[in-house]
């Protein structure tokens, strides 16, 4: 694979792409294949129609709806205008999807067609919303985003770009208050993308014939991390548009999927479906999991099944992602190692804190904190 140059910015990593990937498939979705040269130009139109819209640089805009190729046509074309996608988690109630919404104070909304009647149900307490776009049409008082996206400009836009500028602001938590906006700039997931500033692992090294899948929902940042990576590497995405482990084991198949990440209850799932051990994984690489704990005999299961190299992450949306990894040479049936989340990855610094800010010694429990590059501009 030809390396590209290292962006300064996502805007300038499409633009790239178009011309060391050319004709390559960039996003596969249902049937429907986007080559590196397609996006570049969809993601202008995309750009220039946030832009007649009187979107501003660094104003927000919403996305609600499951995972779609359109999802990153947006993201990037709203990185193209120097404006910033909110992604909203389908699966919350009506109250809270309208908490991030009006938080995010986004004048235009795009919308997935399962979360349509929701969005009517809760419009009177949005007051910023101008316009809302639905992804698939089906909704005569919206306008459909097909429609509305080939009616604008091809042209660059060429907006100035800061590497500081957020590009992506992902909702967290939830679980003990409101939601927050983790606010991530192009600096911050150009960092994370590019593997830090050390040697890169065979376990991070993509090439021009990796195939990856996007399982994961894109209001998450295993989703639209994944996702990102996959592309800034120059490798094929394929999207499905929610989590089925049925479906995923069809993928594997079917797309020749090298690389993707779950959860450790998503791969259970997986594992566990009647033919899994019937399917060849043999163009399977490696599976990275984590955002959660994994009991030791769920995880020999899965490496029993699926036979090929397994990488746990630990991260967090604050910190754009991943920053401890956990090698497929350490998942050793009896090793203590199988217990840790890893070592922490190039250019990431860690340390256990006391209850009073003291680093404590091997062994001891105490705070989690963490100093790299890729951590979040703020809430």
């Amino acid at each position: 694979m030809v390396a590209p140059r290292r962006p300064a910015n996502l805007a300038d990593m499409v633009r790239e792409l178009a011309k060391t990937r050319g004709e390559a498939i960039a996003l596969e979705f249902e049937g429907r294949q986007t080559n590196f040269v397609e996006l570049d130009v969809l993601t202008n139109r995309v750009a220039n129609g946030l832009i007649a819209l009187g979107v501003r640089p660094n104003q927000r805009i919403a996305y609600l709806g499951k995972n779609s190729d359109v999802f990153f046509e947006l993201l990037l074309g709203a990185m193209k205008a120097n404006v910033v996608m909110a992604p909203v988690n389908w699966r919350l109630a009506p109250p809270e999807v309208a908490f991030i919404v009006a938080d995010s104070r986004a004048p235009v909304l795009f919308v997935g067609p399962e979360c349509l009647d929701q969005i009517r149900d809760i419009r009177a307490q949005l007051p910023d919303l101008r316009v809302v776009i639905a992804t698939e049409g089906g909704a005569g008082e919206c306008q459909d985003y097909s429609a509305w996206r080939d009616a604008q400009s091809s042209q660059d836009p060429k907006i100035e770009i800061n590497p500081q500028d957020v590009a992506i602001q992902l909702y967290t938590s939830g679980t003990t208050g409101k939601p927050k906006g983790a606010m991530l700039s192009h600096a911050n997931l150009c960092n994370l993308l590019e593997n830090g500033d050390g040697e890169i692992a065979d376990w991070n090294r993509w090439t021009e014939d990796d195939v990856s899948l996007v399982a994961m929902p894109v209001f998450h940042i295993g989703g639209s991390g994944w996702g990102l990576l996959g592309l800034y590497h120059g490798a094929k995405g394929v999207i499905a548009r929610e989590f089925d482990p049925t479906k995923v084991l069809d993928f594997i198949e079917r797309a020749r999927i090298t690389k993707l990440f779950m959860v450790p209850a998503a791969m259970q799932f997986v594992a566990r479906q009647p033919r899994a051990r019937n399917v060849d994984f043999s163009r399977l690489k490696y599976i990275l999991y984590g955002a959660s704990p994994i009991p030791a005999a769920v995880l020999r299961e899965c490496i029993d099944v699926f036979g090929c190299g397994f990488v746990q992450l630990y991260g967090m949306t604050e910190t754009s992602g991943s920053i401890v990894a956990l090698p497929p040479e350490d998942h050793v049936e009896g090793s203590e190692r199988m217990r840790s989340a890893g070592k922490a990855l190039p250019g990431v610094e860690l340390a256990i804190l006391d209850a009073e800010g003291k680093r404590l010694g091997p062994g001891e429990v105490g705070e989690i904190a963490t100093r790299s590059r890729s951590n979040m501009v703020g809430y």
